[in-house]
């Protein structure tokens, strides 16, 4: 009977050892910081359905889906060889949406198949950030006073595309690095576009292409990249300066206050970000190294 106590008493303590070494583990759920493959090089970061998120390569275009949960991740498809630069998706179809910077192009995935549903070559100078909206896909040019639309039906499936001039307000600076990442409002009716050079945003009609400037009361967003939109919350990477800013904007859209700075330790020159919830996604471009197929690249998580 006693050494039936003793192995009872043994395997309870044994449980509750297996337990506490377990408990760390779990609560490593949704890393701060998630690997990329080396060598990635990644600048689009876009969240899709539940956990998932993807990551595009400047070096190949490649897309890396991740499990946002658990850190873990994969190669989901293939690239041209030419940069995957900006992304967005389209829960209505599982489609990814890829602006092709220096090849003028932009690209749609279907990421349920990893099948290359269509193409547009927009003959571009720097095809750089997409949004999609109900009714459109919008693609910015950096080097370009325009917009490139890819119409959508209602169940999403790409159509023609056409070529939308910006006016009104927007400064083309030429030989300068203009429109950079862009949001639209939750109807579509308004896009918001960042001019990293001036270090300006702009509500644009993306009916006409015309641009009005955001009043940000007397601040910048200089060296401005992603854009994420939550309700009337603009979050603008700031990628040079390692930062991203937190803007509320007014109903109009035409008027925006800075709420908050925020930076993180990990952060290597961000490029593009997305959310899930509360929490944002950011992938270090890491501008500053050297690219090499040893040189180590990630996601960060931040809470604003």
């Amino acid at each position: 009977m006693k050494k039936l106590i003793r192995n009872v008493v043994g395997l309870i303590l044994l449980t509750l050892l297996t337990l506490a070494v377990a408990s760390p583990a779990a609560a490593q759920r949704y890393p701060e910081v998630i690997p990329l493959p080396n060598g990635f090089q990644p600048e689009g970061i876009v969240v899709g359905e539940g956990n998932t998120a993807y990551a595009g390569s400047l070096a190949d275009g490649d897309i890396y889906t991740v499990d946002l949960s658990t850190g873990a991740g994969e190669i989901l498809l293939e690239g041209p060889g030419t940069p995957a630069v900006g992304l967005d998706f389209d829960r209505r179809t599982g489609y990814l949406f890829v602006s092709g910077g220096p090849n003028g192009d932009g690209r749609i995935y279907n990421t349920h198949t990893g099948d290359l549903v269509t193409s547009y070559d927009f003959a571009g100078g720097f095809v750089n950030d997409v949004i999609v909206t109900p009714h459109a896909a919008y693609f910015t040019d950096s080097f370009m006073p325009v917009l490139y639309k890819v119409d959508l039906d209602d169940s999403g499936t790409p159509g023609a595309d056409s070529t939308l001039s910006l006016s009104g307000d927007f400064v083309f600076v030429p030989g300068g690095f203009n429109t950079n990442g862009i949001v639209a409002t939750p109807n579509g009716n308004a896009l918001i576009i960042v001019h990293s050079s001036r270090g300006e945003l702009y509500k644009v009609d993306p009916q006409t292409g015309e641009a009005t400037l955001i009043d940000l009361g007397g601040e910048n967003v200089n060296s401005g990249d992603g854009l994420v939109l939550v309700a009337r919350k603009l979050f603008v990477v700031q990628n040079s300066l390692n930062q991203i800013a937190e803007f509320h904007l007014s109903r109009n859209y035409t008027a925006a206050s800075l709420r908050q700075i925020i930076t993180d330790d990990d952060f290597d020159i961000p490029t593009t970000a997305d959310n899930q919830g509360a929490r944002l996604y950011a992938v270090n471009a890491r501008f500053g190294t050297t690219p090499g197929p040893d040189v180590e690249y990630d996601i960060v998580r931040v809470s604003p």
